[in-house]
Protein backbone atom coordinates (compact mmCIF):
# COMPACT_ATOMS: atom_id res chain seq x y z
CA UNK A 1 0.00 0.00 0.00
CA UNK A 2 1.48 3.36 -0.97
CA UNK A 3 1.46 6.49 1.20
CA UNK A 4 -1.63 8.00 -0.45
CA UNK A 5 -3.57 4.75 0.04
CA UNK A 6 -2.48 4.69 3.69
CA UNK A 7 -3.70 8.28 4.18
CA UNK A 8 -7.06 7.35 2.67
CA UNK A 9 -7.31 4.22 4.86
CA UNK A 10 -6.51 6.13 8.05
CA UNK A 11 -8.93 8.90 7.09
CA UNK A 12 -11.69 6.35 6.56
CA UNK A 13 -10.95 4.74 9.92
CA UNK A 14 -11.19 8.17 11.57
CA UNK A 15 -14.51 8.87 9.81
CA UNK A 16 -15.89 5.44 10.76
CA UNK A 17 -14.94 5.88 14.42
CA UNK A 18 -16.36 9.42 14.47
CA UNK A 19 -19.69 8.10 13.16
CA UNK A 20 -19.68 5.18 15.63
CA UNK A 21 -19.23 7.74 18.40
CA UNK A 22 -22.20 9.73 17.04
CA UNK A 23 -20.02 12.77 16.44
CA UNK A 24 -20.05 15.30 13.63
CA UNK A 25 -16.94 16.68 12.00
CA UNK A 26 -17.69 19.92 13.84
CA UNK A 27 -17.73 18.06 17.18
CA UNK A 28 -14.29 16.60 16.41
CA UNK A 29 -13.07 19.97 15.19
CA UNK A 30 -14.15 21.69 18.39
CA UNK A 31 -12.64 19.03 20.67
CA UNK A 32 -9.39 18.81 18.68
CA UNK A 33 -9.13 22.60 18.31
CA UNK A 34 -8.66 22.39 14.55
CA UNK A 35 -10.83 23.80 11.78
CA UNK A 36 -13.66 21.61 10.46
CA UNK A 37 -12.46 21.70 6.82
CA UNK A 38 -9.15 20.30 8.10
CA UNK A 39 -11.02 17.34 9.64
CA UNK A 40 -12.81 16.83 6.31
CA UNK A 41 -9.52 16.74 4.37
CA UNK A 42 -8.02 14.28 6.89
CA UNK A 43 -11.04 11.97 6.60
CA UNK A 44 -10.88 12.09 2.80
CA UNK A 45 -7.14 11.34 2.79
CA UNK A 46 -6.48 14.59 0.96
CA UNK A 47 -4.19 16.08 3.56
CA UNK A 48 -0.73 15.04 4.68
CA UNK A 49 -1.33 15.59 8.39
CA UNK A 50 1.32 15.56 11.09
CA UNK A 51 1.45 13.57 14.28
CA UNK A 52 0.15 16.47 16.40
CA UNK A 53 -2.99 16.72 14.26
CA UNK A 54 -3.50 12.96 14.33
CA UNK A 55 -3.08 12.91 18.12
CA UNK A 56 -5.54 15.79 18.56
CA UNK A 57 -8.14 13.95 16.47
CA UNK A 58 -7.50 10.69 18.35
CA UNK A 59 -7.94 12.51 21.67
CA UNK A 60 -11.19 14.08 20.43
CA UNK A 61 -12.44 10.59 19.54
CA UNK A 62 -11.19 9.10 22.82
CA UNK A 63 -8.95 6.77 20.81
CA UNK A 64 -5.32 5.63 20.78
CA UNK A 65 -2.81 5.70 17.96
CA UNK A 66 -1.07 2.34 17.56
CA UNK A 67 1.44 0.73 15.30
CA UNK A 68 0.54 -2.90 14.65
CA UNK A 69 2.29 -5.59 12.63
CA UNK A 70 1.03 -6.14 9.11
CA UNK A 71 -0.78 -9.36 8.47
Amino acid sequence: MNIEEQRIRIGQEIADLRKQRGMTQQNVSDKADIKRPHVTRVELGKYNFGFDTLQAIADALDADIRIVPRQ
